[in-house]
């Protein structure tokens, strides 16, 4: 027999399953002869008062054999099947690669990058030699943006797609079991590079073509249709291409409207990576002190706030992490944040940004559907302007920052490219960084202690979404103007991070398959 039983212990008894078997056993009356097997369906953790207690859902086994986790995808051999071209390899490209497979279509994919694993010496370059590979970088390549920079599975978007599938995939080429059950499942930096070469293998296998350093130049548009695409200035024929590219990719952007493409401008946020000591964020969730024991994971925050009537949120906060340099051309200073799977650096980071509207970008509007996307990049080359004109970044005391003084010194932290003090309120846009200033006080309202002489703040946090949508009819997920194109994911401004844009590139796939056969 199966029951579904809701319980709530200590952190102690929810590390293993068999001391959660003995802990069922003995407070909720069931003999542990009985109990058979133990599935985890949800797990959270509760630090909101002491003692911290996790709820759990647990699926118990009386008297019978757990179930096996039946999960399978219905691939086929697609080696001579129709094809279809998507654009870009990071989680939309690859999942929209997996469902055309499904669907009996043959995906060819084209990465402007290098393979995932051949990115790792760009990404040392960036740090190591202050050189940008504006084609392999933390942003560009296979497995896209979020393969080193910390791999959240966190979405809202359930609307969009099945998102207990995308967790069960990732799970099948590589990925923990309890990404199924987390209430914020993580995969890790150090663990994704081996998840994404298995997907890539498993396309392969069944007949689907990656072409890697493979940049595309144009696009060929006739008639209203799309004909096909030039890669590295060869032309590939298509008259279906699935468009994953990234919230980076601004040339595409730049193509698009050079061609008079439909696009439109779109909110966004901008502002600094903060960085505090673990020990001070496990302390302030946890009130733990300095140790919070081997059993409570590295804490985590979110934050948000109103100011003057504009939001200002945490984003991407690494737990046990690493401040990243996410540039993506030389010439410009991009912050991001990751953490490896056991989350067990000593530094916690996170972004803290302020939304951005059209009417505070209104001196580029002679840049159209482009302005936000000159904002962003403006702002990106003040920093490196206005630093020292290399890799490190601006960067001021928390405490600093709100008292608009130049820091004497910066905190060690985990930047590697190294910092320099700057003032960044003579960087950062004036909106930006009073949003910000006043939200800082007001955070540490909410956490007593976060306004700590130990924290730094890096700019510029810059890349939290796309600054431009390229359009699509909500029924058939094709450009309004352009049949054969599908504009995906988070560079089309329809995603935000790999859960969600992974969902979206099934959702395109699935889509270019229902309209194929009107080519």
């Amino acid at each position: 027999m199966k029951k579904i039983l809701d319980i709530v212990c200590s952190p102690e008894v929810a590390t293993t399953t068999e001391s959660i078997k003995q802990f069922v056993a003995k407070n909720y009356g069931f003999k542990s002869g009985d109990l058979t097997g133990i599935q985890i369906i949800k797990k959270s953790l509760d630090a909101r008062r002491k003692p911290i207690k996790v709820n759990l859902q647990l699926a118990l086994f009386l008297n019978e054999n757990p179930e096996e986790n039946s999960f399978e995808l219905a691939l086929k051999n697609i080696s001579l099947a129709p094809e279809i071209a998507i654009v870009g390899a990071g989680p939309a490209g690859l999942f929209a690669a997996i469902k055309l497979i499904e669907l009996g279509f043959k995906p060819i994919i084209f990465e402007r990058g290098k393979q995932v694993k051949e990115r790792r010496r760009d990404l040392a370059n960036i740090t190591k030699n202050n050189t940008v590979n504006p084609d392999s970088n933390y942003c560009f390549g296979e497995g896209g943006a979020g393969t080193y920079s910390d791999g959240k599975l966190y979405t809202r978007s359930s609307k969009r797609g099945d998102v207990q599938r995308i967790l069960q995939i990732l799970v099948k080429y590589g990925a923990q079991n309890n990404i199924l059950y987390e209430a914020h499942p993580h995969i890790g930096t150090n663990k994704l590079p081996g998840i994404i070469e298995s997907i890539r293998n498993q396309i392969i296998a069944c007949g689907g073509v990656f072409h890697f350093n493979a940049k595309v130049s144009d696009f060929k548009i006739q008639d209203g249709e799309i004909k096909g695409l030039f890669v590295n200035d060869s032309f590939y024929a298509f008259s279906k291409i699935i468009l994953a590219t990234g919230h980076s990719a601004r040339d595409i952007y730049e193509l698009l409207h050079r061609k008079n493409v439909l696009l439109e401008a779109k909110p966004f946020a901008l502002g600094v990576r903060v960085e505090h000591p673990q020990t001070l964020i496990d302390s302030i969730q946890y009130k733990c002190g300095s140790d919070r024991g081997e059993f409570l994971p590295a804490a985590s925050y979110s934050l948000v706030q109103q100011v003057a009537n504009r939001g200002v949120f945490s984003f991407c906060m690494c737990p046990g992490g690493i401040i990243a340099p996410a540039m993506t051309a030389p010439g410009e200073i991009v912050v991001n944040g990751w953490s490896p799977s056991k989350r067990n650096n000593p530094y916690a980071n996170s972004g803290i940004v302020v939304s951005v509207q059209p009417d505070d970008y209104k001196m580029y509007a002679s840049f159209g559907a482009l302005a936000g996307l000159k904002f962003q990049s403006q702002v990106e080359q003040d920093c490196f302007h206005k630093g020292n004109q290399s890799l490190q970044a601006p960067a001021q005391k928390l405490t600093d920052f709100v008292s608009k003084k130049t820091s004497t010194h910066i905190p060690k932290n985990s930047y590697l490219p190294g910092t320099i003090s700057r003032n960044l309120h003579d960087i950062l846009p004036s909106f930006i960084s009073k949003s910000l200033q006043q939200a800082f006080v007001l955070f540490d309202q909410k956490m007593k202690g976060y306004l700590n002489e130990e924290a730094v703040v890096l700019a510029t946090e810059s890349r939290t979404s796309s600054p431009v949508r390229i359009p699509r009819n909500k029924e058939t997920f094709e450009h309004p103007q352009i049949k054969g194109l599908y504009p995906c994911a988070e560079g089309a401004g329809y995603a935000g991070g790999i859960v969600s844009a992974a969902m979206d590139g099934e959702n395109c796939a699935q889509a270019s398959v229902m309209e194929f056969n009107r080519v």
